[in-house]
């Protein structure tokens, strides 16, 4: 039974994830942490770092990990976690490649009419939109800490600055600055 809600969940995912990736990760944690609650949100929290540390788009590592950790949460082990994983990948991915394989040869021949146009310009708010909720989402107690906690609260805050800082306004390479925030992080365990 949770393989079809995972079916569903992923695919109703799919077809409503516009924008990639960085879009789906709100609705994601609004599926899998609040509604069918199969992961608690610092498993989220969990799932969307090691989402984004993984080669791959994040939506589909996203899916990968959810579907394995509800299937793992739900009391079955190895090849069925793992199934879990297929069955959510599978499902976030198909509406994707149906719509593709109906809409390429159309979209070549209409894309530069007005409606078409108009349509993505509809869209690209709510890209913004989507990718600002999951921002929003991962600025939470798990991550940041809280005001009773300040030693790692303003540190978190600082990190999060320095690393806005560096990569939007002194142009530092996404990758390093990856690597200097791990590396402060492992600072703050010692």
């Amino acid at each position: 039974m949770i393989y079809l809600k995972l079916f569903i969940t992923f695919f109703e995912i799919g077809i409503f994830g516009f924008g990639g990736g960085y879009a789906m990760i709100s609705l994601i944690q609004g599926q899998v942490v609040t509604t069918h609650e199969w992961m608690t949100m610092q498993e989220f929290t969990n799932v969307v770092a090691v989402s984004q540390m993984t080669p791959g788009p994040v939506g589909i590592n996203s899916a990968t990990y959810c579907g394995y950790t509800a299937v793992h949460n739900a009391g079955y082990n190895g090849f069925m976690a793992v199934l879990g994983s297929a069955t959510a990948t599978f499902a976030l991915v198909l509406p994707s490649l149906i719509l593709m394989i109906l809409i390429s040869k159309m979209f070549m021949k209409y894309m530069n009419t007005p409606a078409v146009q108009s349509i993505f310009i509809g869209l690209r708010p709510a890209v913004v939109g989507l990718i600002a909720a999951a921002a929003l989402l991962l600025m939470n107690q798990e991550n940041f800490s809280t005001p009773d906690d300040p030693w790692t609260f303003y540190i978190s805050i600082a990190i999060f600055i320095s690393t806005f800082v560096g990569i939007r306004l002194i142009k530092v390479n996404p990758i390093k600055m990856i690597a200097m925030a791990a590396f402060a992080g492992l600072l703050l365990l010692y």
